[in-house]
This record gives structure tokens, sequence and C-alpha cells, in this order.
């Protein structure tokens, strides 16, 4: 078993910044009463989308990233269109993935990147490295050592006695140095840093922090740069922990406005259930004919916040109850007496 030891030391300006994090953390529980409401969830979630692949060059602005999000025809590159669904794919998994499981690390590039590479859900098969213009910034590993850095930083992690602040930035750096994949990797690593924290504290999987690394994409470029001339990744770990600190300063400042959110949430949910139920009609109509007349194109949406809301509140019901994945499934209304 490998005992490998990323190249890192702590500095006391850490030690400050994970007790102050600690301490927003806790006062932003007590203002959420334990749970964050889903307006502000669903907010968050298109922020965090819109700037991951912002930062990777996707031009779609948020308001089309989040019409898109809603399930409606955006005009727009259709990579980028691409990118935006699969993104929201594979955040939809995060509360269902084991962070330390390389096999659900594949599974989220899987998601992350299908139809936009020929590898995805697989490690890259050949060398590559960072360019900034014609200028090479970083070598990755070669590609047959992939595997094995890569099961040797998870088992690291999952080792090591740090505070989780300190190294899920640590491991963030170390998978962006190893670049395990052929295309995605900033998205994967910025996501998976997410995910290890959210594994500490729930709220971290709804914490928009790509989009202060977004406001602040230079630093953190610059931080990765200097990480790895220097063989250290402690300056790198500093900037993330000053931006999620920030980022959980902008959420407490919200944080108040849970209730309303809430509100806003469930006006929001029958909105789009009354207008599903405006488009069911007196007919019985498949999902396809529903999102057609709907005007949606992304079927996990029309699920998630038209179909799924009006089949819980018992308006809507299955032609064919006992098999609810049959392709001949329709709906229609529920009358009532």
């Amino acid at each position: 078993m490998s005992e490998y030891k990323p190249p890192f030391h702590m500095t006391d300006n850490m030690t400050v910044l994970v007790g102050e994090i600690s301490e927003q953390v806790g006062r932003i529980t007590v203002l959420q009463q334990g749970t964050i409401g889903p307006h502000l969830r669903r907010e968050n979630r298109i922020k965090t989308i819109h700037s991951s692949l912002a930062i990777e060059h996707n031009s779609l602005s948020l308001e089309q990233v989040t019409a898109i999000l809603d399930g409606k025809r955006v005009l727009g590159n259709p990579n980028e269109i691409k990118e935006v669904q699969n993104a929201y794919e594979a955040y939809e998994m995060m509360l269902r993935v084991n962070p330390l499981s390389i096999d659900d690390l594949l599974k989220a590039h899987r998601l992350m990147m299908n139809g936009l590479i020929r590898e995805n859900g697989t490690f890259r098969s050949k060398g590559v490295g960072v360019f900034d213009g014609e200028v090479l910034m970083h070598m990755a590993p070669p590609a047959e050592l992939v595997p094995e850095h890569v099961h040797n930083l998870f088992d690291w992690y999952q080792k090591s006695r740090m505070h989780p602040l300190i190294k899920s930035a640590i491991f963030h750096y170390e998978f962006e140095f190893i670049h395990p994949f052929a295309d995605g990797n900033g998205r994967m690593g910025r996501m998976w840093h997410s995910i290890l924290l959210g594994q500490w504290k729930e709220l971290f999987f709804w914490l928009p922090i790509e989009e202060l690394i977004r406001s602040r994409q230079k630093e953190y470029y610059n931080a990765l740069g200097i990480a790895d001339k220097e063989a250290d990744s402690a300056c790198f770990v500093e900037l993330m922990l000053k931006i999620i600190r920030d980022s959980l300063q902008q959420m407490t400042v919200v944080g108040s406005k849970n209730d309303q959110d809430s509100d806003q949430d469930s006006d929001q949910d029958n909105t789009f259930v009354n207008k599903l139920l405006e488009a069911l009609g007196d007919h019985t109509l498949s999902a396809a004919e529903l999102m057609e007349r709907l005007d949606l194109s992304h079927r996990p949406t029309f699920r998630k916040n038209y179909l799924n809301p009006a089949l819980e509140k018992h308006l809507i019901e299955r032609t064919i109850p006992d098999k609810p994945r049959s392709k001949n499934q329709k709906y229609k209304k529920i009358r009532r007496p």
C-alpha cells in the first residue's frame, strides 16, 4: 500500500482561515436551522454550473444556463448547451456518490463529458499538457502512471488526519497536477472538492465556490502555477480557503432570507405544475408530447420540475401505473368526484 504524501506545508494563515470558516459554518447552520431552502439550493447550483463552465470558456450567460436547466430551448452552440446539461446531470449525483470511490469519480466524469469527448468515464490514454496560448504551463504525468497516481491520492485522503478544509484543497491541487482525463479536469476537480467538503458539512454541496473562483480566475491559475514551480501546494490551499471563507460570507447575507426563498420555491413549483396541467388539458399524453407542448428539450429537468411534482400532488396519474418506465406510458389528469 502506498505511503504517498503530497508535498505541502502548513502555515499560520491556514490555521486562522480554518477557524474563520468553521465559525461561519456554525453561524450559517443556526441561521438556516440545519437546512438550506430549495430555492437557494437551486439558485446556487445554477451559479455553480454557469461559473464552472465559464472558467472553461463556455460563453452561455447565466440567464441562458437557467433557461436550459428549466428545460427551455436556447439558441447557442450545441456543445456548450450539452456541457450545461451534462454538468446538471453530474451535479445531481453529488449527494449519492462516495467521494473516496474512484469508480464513482469515473461515473461522474462519464456524465460530465458524455457526447463531448470519446474518452468519457475513463482515464486518459495519452500525454497532456496545460498551455497558456503557445506556452506550456504544466506537463502532466505520463498516461500510464495516471491510475497509480489517482489511487495513491485517494488512499492518502482517506488515511490523512488533516482537517477536511485543508486536505480537500490539497486533493484539488493534486488532482489538477495529475490531470487524469483527456478533458474536463478543471470542472471535475472543482466538483470533487465540493463533494469532499460536503462529506464534512452538507451545506458545501450547495455553496457556489466556483462563482468566486471565476471572479478570481487569474489568481486561481497563478496559484496552481506557483504550486507547480515550488513543488508545494500551500499557496493554492491558502487561496482556496480564502475563496471558501468569502463564499460563506456571501451565503450568510442571504441565509436570513431562507423562509422567503422557500415560499418562492413553492410558488415556482406551483407555476411549473400549472403549466403542465394547462398543456395536458383533457388529453392523455406521453412525456414526449407534453415536453413538446411545453417547448422543453431537457427530459431530466422536465421530470424534476414538472412531471414528478404533479404526480406527487396527485394531480395527474399514469395510464400504466404498474410499469412507470414503460415506453407506452402516458399521463392524464385525475378527475375529482
